[in-house]
């Protein structure tokens, strides 16, 4: 006598195996996409991590920044003489934007001239304000953020005098400033303190 078996529970039997062949295959991605993720908070994390140790100036400013051009104007060594060392650092991140910025209070003779050094040969004047609203003026190009304000506050004072020495636009003629670079420095004669930049992006 022939045995049949039902073709009811062989369809079931059937669509609980895709079923769970499903499930791992949905599994085995949402744990592939989950480590992608995860891969790029901490890679973008890193991008983004901002150096402020004043001891480490002489390593970013030899070592880590490859355009030495650009820090022609900085301080060859930054040592006990300055007080109220300010330093921000950040390596270019996947958009390109790198930039080194220093603080530093000074003697009032020394910023005095100083001030009077780059008036004479400054290429662009700002009074206070951020890249943003230096880059938007008529003429205007970018500058730097206020990164060693030691606060949220990313606009220098109007007690800043902006010196821009060099600004190089590489982008092209449908993106202006695109891409490009600035240096200068930021002078407070009435805090005494001056700062030093650098940008890339």
């Amino acid at each position: 006598m022939k045995r049949y078996l039902p073709t009811k529970s062989i369809a079931s039997t059937q669509l609980i195996k895709i079923a769970v062949i499903a499930l791992i295959l949905l599994g085995g991605v949402g744990m592939i996409a989950t480590g992608f993720v995860f891969k790029q908070t901490l890679s973008n994390s890193k991008e983004t991590k901002i150096i402020q140790d004043p001891s480490r100036y002489g390593e970013i400013k030899y070592k880590l920044w490859t355009n030495q051009n650009q820090l022609k104007h900085f301080p060859t060594v930054v040592s006990a003489q300055y007080s109220d060392v300010y330093l921000a650092y950040s390596p270019a991140s996947s958009q390109g934007n790198s930039f080194f910025q220093v603080r530093l209070k000074l003697p009032n003779q020394q910023i005095k001239k100083l001030l009077s050094k780059y008036r004479a040969i400054a290429k662009y004047t700002y009074r206070g304000g951020n890249t943003n609203d230096h880059a938007n003026l008529a003429k205007g190009v970018p500058t730097t953020f206020f990164y060693t304000s030691g606060s949220q506050e990313d606009s220098f004072p109007s007690s800043y005098e902006i010196f821009v020495l060099d600004a190089r636009d590489r982008g092209n003629s449908d993106f202006k400033w695109h891409h490009g670079e600035s240096s200068g420095v930021a002078i407070d004669s009435s805090a005494s303190e001056i700062v030093y930049w650098a940008e890339e992006w």
